[in-house]
């Protein structure tokens, strides 16, 4: 199947052969080998690539070698796959870099990675943070994620909203984001109502529809099971056994924010996600996103999971471009 590739190769070529440490791991069903291993046994390359190891499958059998500790990483790494394709989830280089973020931490999730499971598919923590962010939404009612474009926050929180939908926990998920993005008014656009706000609230829709159905989006959506709303829509309401999402919260106001927080009714939960790094509210005007974090913190009942670029999992050029904005802003 696979040789040494590339850049491993070179790296160990440097390594004294005393020091390589040579691991062999076996799988009992050959069955599963090209889903676990890849298109042309990319998945291999790319534990090579992150690992600086040589990983060569014949048979049913993985061979790594190379530093002892990396070879017990990707021996880890490849297991794990093996058992989620067995029960037959889809796995990817994402799903790759995910256990290695995990593998990698300073202080690893106790209890494993944290999953969500739809009946379209099961969505897998892929960065330490990820995990703790789905741990805090089993345990609280109200949880904020911060952090930078990529990390996950939101999309996890719609498909923690649909797990909860089809679980029964909830009877309605209510989706919301402010509509200043492109600083206009919603009056001044062409269109009817859901014309005008779709194209702020479109992420929000494709997040659901990657989760769930499209037959079932719609039929909810049609339904009013499913409601995805500009925040000034909100005013006045109480929103009881439902998942309340609001997205982009760093385009809020002080008193939007407080507006819409006072809106969870009885059996709810409710996720504020936003990048405090990206506010677009015009000059001089505070967001009420870090103000609520702020004044909420140590309120029982109510988690801050914070994201770095360290969590973006939408590929490495995002990371690195993340990485050198925070840069700049720090020598700013």
């Amino acid at each position: 199947m696979t040789g040494v590739r590339g850049p491993a190769a070179a790296g160990l070529g440097k390594m004294p052969r005393a020091e390589q440490a040579r691991l062999v791991v076996p799988f009992e069903d050959n069955r599963h080998l090209n889903r676990l291993l890849g298109e042309y046994d990319g998945h291999l390359a790319l534990l090579e690539e992150r690992l600086g190891i040589a990983a060569h499958a014949h048979g049913n059998v993985v061979t790594l070698t190379g530093p002892p500790e990396a070879c017990e990483i990707a021996r880890d790494v490849l297991e794990n796959l093996y058992a989620r394709v067995r029960q037959g989830e889809d796995i990817s280089a994402g799903d790759i870099d995910g256990l290695l973020r995990h593998a990698k931490a300073e202080a690893p999730a106790k209890d494993g990675l944290a999953q969500i499971r739809t009946r379209r598919k099961v969505i897998t923590a892929r960065s330490p943070t990820q995990t703790s962010y789905i741990q805090a939404l089993d345990r609280v009612d109200l949880v904020f994620g911060l952090g930078p474009a990529g990390t996950g926050k939101t999309y996890l929180a719609v498909a923690y909203a649909a797990q909860c939908l089809e679980r029964g926990q909830v009877e309605r998920i209510i989706l919301s984001r402010p509509a200043v993005e492109a600083g206009e008014r919603l009056g001044f656009l062409p269109g009817d109502m859901r014309e005008k706000v779709d194209p702020y609230l479109r992420p929000l829709y494709d997040a659901l529809y990657d989760v769930l159905p499209p037959a079932k989006v719609e039929r909810d959506l049609t339904a009013g099971v499913i409601e995805i709303a500009p925040l000034a829509f909100m005013r006045g309401r109480t929103l009881a056994h439902s998942f309340i999402i609001l997205d982009e919260a760093q385009n809020t106001s002080a008193m939007q924010m407080k507006m819409f927080l006072t809106r969870i009714g009885e059996g709810s939960k409710m996720v504020i996600t936003g990048d405090p790094s990206q506010i677009d509210l015009p000059p001089g005007q505070k967001s009420g996103l870090e103000e609520a974090v702020a004044l909420l913190s140590g309120i029982r009942g109510i988690e801050t999971v914070r994201f770095n670029s360290g969590d973006v999992v939408r590929r490495d050029l995002v990371a690195r471009i993340v990485e050198a904005y925070d840069k700049a802003g720090k020598n700013g």
